[in-house]
């Protein structure tokens, strides 16, 4: 099994063409040992394709990747270190859960768990003697999941990995990817369109437009955290724009009708509203803007169309 590295995954200048159509252009990326890192994108912008050539199951026109040390050529080696499961599970149809798992730890190179323990930590049990075509596509993806931990794998990336899953079945693999991440120090590298899901466990994002990653860091330094947002609504918009265009207290992002969205600069929410208050303008709302992931990602997204447009 290959030595425990830094970045278990790097992406260096990552070119990948469907005939005249160039779908990967100069990608990079690094996954970092330890992390949980998301990689998001709207549909056609790569995201699969980008997978496929990390696990050796495409082949790509230039560009260098490196997962444990090793080209996607040689995977093999890696003895198991390293899994991918996709969106659609891939397990014989006409054996039964447990059937499927012995057959995959005689497989295994290294195995540290028994079927009956992998089973139990992904809640299938139950299913143990059901034929894998008689699951739910839930029930099939956890199944998915258990094969890979049959073994202990540095690095597990997971193409869409929520898809069927009920609330309960989400809830299950967060806590799942989190408790292997910490307990284990397994990285992760997880393709989702699911962007609250991510949310909440992603110590790292990378968001894949038009073929690239137009970004990629740690997510608290996706989000401006210096400069808080402010949501306000008053009886005197267009004094207050210039109020607070004249300060240094916040500037103006957005208005629409009595509303402004504005970032604090140099104060915060009541310094803000006693700006106000104290030129007469009322202020009946003033509350913070909480940045999401969703927000973010159409941020930069809309962004690079506009730049890709106007050049």
């Amino acid at each position: 099994m290959p030595t425990p590295l830094e970045t278990p995954l790097r992406i260096e200048k990552l070119c990948k063409s469907y005939g005249s159509t160039q779908v990967i252009k100069g990608l990079n990326l690094e996954v970092a040992a330890n992390s949980i890192h998301g990689l998001v994108g709207l549909n056609g912008s790569g995201k699969t394709t980008t997978l496929d050539c990390i696990l050796g199951m495409q082949q790509f026109n230039s560009g260098q990747v490196e997962v444990l040390g090793l080209p996607p050529s040689r995977l093999h080696q890696a003895e198991g270190a390293v899994i991918g499961i996709f969106d659609t599970p891939s397990l014989h149809p006409g054996l039964t859960v447990r059937q499927s798992l012995r057959h995959a730890r005689l497989l295994c190179p290294r195995p540290t768990r028994t079927c009956e323990q992998v089973e139990e930590l992904l809640g299938i049990t139950a299913y143990r003697n059901y034929k894998v075509r008689h699951l739910s596509l839930g029930n099939k993806r956890r199944a998915s999941i258990a094969h890979a931990l049959l073994g202990d794998p540095q690095l597990i990336i997971l193409d869409e990995p929520f898809n069927g899953l009920d609330a309960e079945g989400v809830n299950d693999v967060l806590e799942l990817i989190t408790s292997l991440n910490r307990n284990h120090g397994t990285a992760f590298l997880l393709s989702s369109h699911q962007l609250p899901y991510l949310e909440q466990i992603c110590s790292h994002l990378a968001i894949l437009h038009d073929g690239m990653i137009a970004v990629s860091d740690h997510i608290d330094s996706l989000f401006n955290k210096d400069h808080a947002r402010v949501q306000l609504t008053c009886d005197d918009p267009v004094n207050a724009i210039q109020l607070i265009e004249k300060s240094i207290i916040a500037r103006v992002e957005s208005g629409e009708g009595q509303q402004l969205v504005c970032e604090l600069l140099e104060g915060d929410a009541a310094a803000l509203n006693g700006l106000l208050v104290g030129k007469g303008i009322g202020v009946s709302e003033l509350v913070q803007k909480q940045d999401s992931l969703m927000s973010l990602f159409y941020e930069i997204t809309a962004d690079r169309s506009q730049t890709a447009n106007a050049g």
